[in-house]
């Protein structure tokens, strides 16, 4: 019997997946997602009960203003920078520094002073949405003393019970959960290079089958 190639088909099913490899990986290394996690003041009751959540505390300290010229946080972020870190090595209670936003400086301006206090280490800050706009930096203070501190900067571990972290049986991977986590990330243009490559694939199949049962009957009339 006479073998017939379908090569459209067999073209595609060896090309389609290299296509869907490149595009796809492609597509995914020029997804970048940037996230800020900041924690917002809550608004002053009028009765005044949530004082402590609020902004109200660190407003009446000493604080040093700095402007921050609109779009030129990035560039002046090592200045900033020193700033924090020389207010740190102070330690003068009951100051800070009061970074000045107007209504021209960007969204980068913020990111990027979010950034020089993560840099510095400073974890007390604040921006003031209900009055003034401001970045407020509170000085953490270190209250000093004469003693010698013997568990100063150690960790301590409580252990609730000598057991195991985890308790019962793992499940193991099944290929249900590989699948899963095969597809997740794909982007939209992998799955429709995706589905092109299977309909091709379906339709090859098809091709093949009918000119297989088309050899059959010519070589049984035969």
């Amino acid at each position: 019997m006479k073998r017939v190639y379908y090569f459209p088909g067999l073209i595609s099913a060896l090309t389609l997946p290299v296509l869907f490899w490149y595009y796809g990986h492609r597509k995914i290394d020029e997804i970048t997602t940037s996230v800020i996690d900041m924690g917002i003041p809550a608004k002053l009751n009028k009765d005044k009960s949530n004082y402590d959540n609020t902004l109200e505390p660190i407003r009446s300290l000493e604080y040093k203003k700095i402007e921050v010229p609109a779009g030129k946080a990035k560039e002046n972020s090592s200045v900033y920078v020193s700033e924090v870190r020389a207010m740190q090595q102070r330690n003068e209670q009951n100051t800070g520094i009061e970074f000045i936003l107007g209504d021209k400086n960007t969204y980068g301006d913020l990111v990027s002073l979010l950034n020089d206090m993560h840099i510095s280490k400073h974890e007390e800050y604040g921006l003031d949405l209900e009055k003034t706009g401001h970045f407020l930096v509170p000085v953490t203070y270190i209250r000093p003393t004469s003693e010698t501190c013997g568990l100063c900067d150690d960790v301590i571990v409580e252990v609730i019970d000598g057991g195991l972290l985890v308790s019962g049986v793992i499940p193991e991977s099944t290929i249900f959960t590989d699948i899963n986590n095969f597809f997740t990330p794909l982007t939209k243009e992998a799955y429709y290079l995706m589905t092109g490559f299977l309909i091709l694939l379906y339709l090859s199949v098809l091709s093949l089958k009918e000119t297989f049962l088309f050899s059959k009957r010519k070589y049984t009339f035969q």
